[in-house]
């Protein structure tokens, strides 16, 4: 934990701070739908051809069952669209490399995934997915699904702004003016940044070139005695990976999907060619969902309250990244105790050229905003520094969070801590001159109990049943956590995994794609109907009485009732992993 790592940090959170506003002010005028920005003369015209194309009304408002329904049409038929290009791209333009169709689990699996915009990927794209695939039947839903979460949160916020309102927007509107004057002009300007950088952005064939040093590889296959073949085969080329990669990278880092164009996503150096791309990667996971809190402090016109949520959500990020950036440094005692230098900490799984603490910000920030995107292997992590991203995920991704996702899962936290200061003091529970009543419980208690059914009950499974331990690459406490963080990943949307577990199986491919649609639309679902709830009730006036939403002591009770909520729920199921792990490693004598 050098000083170097420490101003880094402070530079990540300082232009973070800074950033925030104005991107909350603009969030504001393109979810607003009387709102002007500097690019309506632009891109006006094309905004009201799509609403003349699909016949839409843009000032026509709708109830949340409405809303709901438009949503779940949008994703069901943006999900059979991808599935169709995947199954088809033998017969697609853009092939070069000549791949067959994808299997229709895995087609399923892959559809769903980037629909939810989850982006678990059960395949290496470099060597699965054709050029049109990547960049229309996935990237796509890069946008679509970004939007689609930007759209609900700005309805939820709607929800608690609104007075005796019986809709809370148009999701047309919202998901065509998010794309249109939010995703596609910065990720213009950040692609042709990343491509300054080194990233490739192309239509070429793989390039094939001849290897510096030569060398021989073992043929699979034993002699006539039994024994593994000597090294018959002469490598004297490699094969480069190239395709539209900069304009995938960007949006899938800027709408928190996090799909890597290659295998190895961040960490290869294509994708993630220099220590400026990585920091701006990380920087602009986190633009838009720290934006939305300044947003959210706009729309019910408090914003201080918009601070506090963004003070709750920043202290959970530095507490979870100090704890990864030590458990990383500090490294495994087994290596110390066989001469390897303790300074070095635990570089297994990492790129050199980013180290430690960018790899234990990276995995933080990607864990948090339910990204996916990975500059190291997060199976490598010593099992406190794994356990870091883990329990990020189980916590809901609200600390920043998924775009939109983010805002619209901590706005539920705020409901239930202001339901239990309420119980506390004896008061009728409040939020912002809004009573909170048994409905809103309800449906705020329905968003929290989805992940916990989705994660523990299929973690459960997987790890009783014969497909579920096939898939395993590790036994024990560490072979658990990587069946326990798949389902974490998938039903929190997040996508990113710990790698030794190969989960491109039938059983998997259909489980996790289960997870990953409860965990996207059976959340949604209950946040529609607490925004339609909170929209239809009376405002009051504050006063004296009321409760206060904003300041140091609100932001504890937040902070804490994500904590508790989060670590009494899954912390039975971290025990049985990553503690497990930690405790065997520090007391144990057993090499792992």
């Amino acid at each position: 934990m050098d000083h170097f790592g420490w101003i880094q940090l402070t530079l990540f959170v300082g232009i973070l701070l800074v950033l925030t506003k104005p991107m909350g002010v603009y969030l504001t005028k393109v979810l607003d739908v009387e709102g002007k920005t500097f690019l309506d003369l632009a891109i006006g015209p094309v905004e009201r051809f799509f609403y003349s194309l699909l016949g839409i009304d843009p000032k026509k408002e709708q109830d949340w069952k409405q809303y709901s329904f438009s949503l779940i049409s949008f994703s069901l038929v943006g999900t059979l669209f991808t599935y169709a290009i995947l199954r088809l791209q033998h017969l697609l333009p853009l092939n070069p490399q000549g791949f067959g169709p994808v299997s229709g689990q895995l087609s399923f699996n892959t559809a769903i995934s980037f629909a939810t915009n989850t982006n678990w990927q059960n395949y290496a794209g470099e060597s699965t997915m054709s050029y049109l695939s990547q960049m229309v039947g996935l990237t796509f839903h890069n946008f679509a699904s970004a939007a689609t979460g930007i759209a609900v949160a700005a309805a939820l916020a709607r929800g608690v702004a609104r007075n005796s309102a019986k809709t809370i927007g148009n999701f047309w509107t919202d998901v065509i003016r998010t794309i249109l004057y939010v995703l596609l002009p910065i990720c213009l300007v950040y692609a042709l940044l990343l491509v300054s950088q080194g990233m490739i952005q192309n239509f070429n064939p793989y390039a094939k070139v001849e290897v510096v040093a030569p060398y021989a590889s073992p043929v699979p296959g034993k002699d006539a005695e039994g024994r593994q073949s000597p090294p018959q085969r002469k490598v004297e080329t490699q094969t480069i990976v190239q395709g539209p990669m900069a304009s995938q990278v960007a949006i899938k880092m800027l709408g928190t999907n996090g799909g890597g164009f290659t295998n190895a996503n961040a960490a290869h150096p294509y994708e993630n060619p220099t220590p400026l791309s990585n920091f701006l990667q990380m920087l602009s996971i986190f633009l838009i969902p720290s934006g939305l809190t300044y947003y959210l402090g706009r729309v019910v016109k408090d914003q201080r309250h918009g601070w506090a949520v963004w003070s709750a959500m920043a202290a959970i990020f530095l507490v979870g990244f100090l704890i990864c950036w030590w458990a990383e440094s500090t490294g495994n005692p087994h290596m110390h105790a066989l001469g390897i230098d303790a300074a070095s900490g635990n570089m297994e799984g990492k790129e050199t050229r980013f180290g430690i603490f960018n790899s234990a910000l990276f995995a933080t920030v990607t864990t948090d905003a339910s990204c996916g995107a990975v500059n190291s292997m997060h199976d490598s992590f010593t099992p406190l520094g794994g356990l870091v991203p883990l329990l990020n995920i189980q916590l809901g991704e609200v600390i920043f969070g998924g775009v939109g996702a983010g805002l619209y899962g901590m706005i539920v936290f705020v409901v239930l801590a202001v339901f239990l200061a309420g119980l506390m003091i004896g008061k009728t529970p409040e939020y912002l001159g809004k009573k909170i009543e048994a409905y809103d419980v309800k449906a705020s208690v329905m968003f929290i109990m989805v992940p916990v059914l989705g994660i523990l009950g299929s973690t459960a499974w997987a790890a009783t049943s014969a497909w579920g331990l096939a898939g395993l690459n590790n036994s024990g406490p560490h072979g658990f956590s990587e069946i326990l963080y798949a389902y974490s990943s998938t039903t929190g949307n997040n996508g990113s995994a710990f790698a030794g577990l190969n989960a491109n199986t039938c059983w998997y491919n259909i489980t996790l794609g289960i997870a990953m649609l409860l965990g996207r639309f059976f959340m949604i679902i209950p946040i529609l109907a607490l925004a339609g709830n909170l929209a239809g009730k009376k405002s009051r006036p504050l006063g004296e009485g009321s409760f206060p939403v904003s300041g140091p002591m609100f932001t504890v009770l937040l902070t804490g009732t994500v904590l508790i909520v989060g670590a009494l729920t899954f912390f039975p199921a971290l025990s049985l992993g990553p503690i497990v792990e930690h405790y065997l490693m520090t007391h144990s004598n057993i090499l792992f």
